[in-house]
């Protein structure tokens, strides 16, 4: 597969400069492949949601070759994305995909005045229009590992969480962390924060700077604001991160810190996209995402590896194992209480 393209567009002063990938170049939308449009917040490289999203287009051009192009728009507010979201209509894109909840307004407005062309958002699970798909991390899950790994490391019994907004995955992710930490450590207190941003990072490491000051000695977050409050752990001896994102293993602050990690494969998502786009569907269902059907992935950080001892690998292979066997497993989460 030839390597993605980047050009740049400037849509007549309405928006500032956006980049753009464009897909692989062995299929074009003249030869039947779908053009799919990325319009996110932040960047392809956050170490977060968005190198996500932006990840599971590339796997999905390598499982569906030919199926589609894609191009995508960075650092998008809620009031760019309308431009450039009307852009990719003029320019006859067939499904354009919205990566944040914030975006579900724009998208229902499109969607009512183009109802020929397809739309995606998420995170949600709420179905909004017949040309509308959206798709919901079930990330209990992962939270559930990361509360596991953080309950067992605690020496304080103090656990940090910081999060962007108490809503969507995260507030799926939240509590599943909660009920990993009380699966094997019901003494452990989980102090949770919220930065009310996907991408404050100063308040993020501030918010985490006053956990640790607090007694916490393992902390996790969600977004690709937790990037801050895993580089605030970096400043001290005795402070552990469990990351929701495998990009966080990558970093110099993640390797010295992330004992292990989660994540996001929306390669699950964008191929659930195409399928239904070949079988006729123009949208109307939500898409979940959880290990059962590959929507997840979980691997520990090889630097730390002294630190996974035999109990945690086999409280979260146990864990892992009921995942991926049956979906819905945590269906319980949405009563833990913060």
């Amino acid at each position: 597969m030839k390597k993605l393209t980047v050009a740049l567009l400037v849509v007549l002063s309405l928006i500032p400069v956006c980049l753009f990938a464009g897909g692989s170049g062995e299929t074009t939308a003249d030869e039947g492949g779908y053009r799919i449009a990325l319009i996110i917040e932040n960047t392809i490289d956050d170490k977060g949601w968005c190198q996500s999203m932006y990840e599971g287009l590339v796997g999905a051009q390598e499982k569906l070759p030919g199926a589609f192009t894609f191009e995508y728009s960075e650092k998008m507010t809620t009031v760019d994305s309308e431009s450039i979201a009307r852009q990719y209509i003029a320019d006859g894109f067939d499904l354009i995909i919205a990566h944040g909840s914030q975006y579900k307004n724009m998208v229902a407005d499109l969607a009512a005045e183009f109802p020929d062309v397809s739309f995606a958002f998420g995170t949600s699970s709420e179905i909004i229009a017949d040309n509308v798909f959206t798709y919901m991390p079930e990330s209990e899950e992962t939270g559930y590992l990361s509360g596991i790994i953080a309950g067992l490391l605690t020496k304080t019994g103090n656990i940090g969480l910081v999060g962007p907004v108490d809503s969507g995955d995260a507030a799926r992710y939240n509590r599943g962390f909660i009920l990993g930490v009380e699966s094997v450590n019901p003494d452990a207190k989980v102090n949770v924060a919220y930065t009310g941003s996907f991408s404050d990072y100063v308040k993020s490491a501030e918010l985490a700077t006053t956990q640790i000051n607090a007694g916490a000695d393992v902390l996790t977050g969600s977004s690709q604001q937790a990037i801050g409050a895993l580089r605030a752990c970096a400043e001290y001896d005795d402070v552990l991160w469990v990351g929701q994102d495998l990009a966080q293993l990558d970093t110099p602050e993640g390797q010295a810190k992330c004992v292990s990690a989660g994540g996001y494969n929306y390669t699950a998502v964008v191929v659930g996209l195409v399928e239904a786009l070949d079988a006729g569907q123009t949208g109307g269902v939500c898409i979940p995402m959880n290990f059962n059907n590959d929507g997840f992935v979980f691997d520990y950080n090889p630097a730390l590896s002294d630190l996974v001892t035999d109990e945690i690998r086999a409280k979260v292979d146990e864990a892992l194992a009921s995942f991926r066997a049956n979906a819905g497993v945590l269906a319980n989460w949405a009563d833990v209480q913060i």
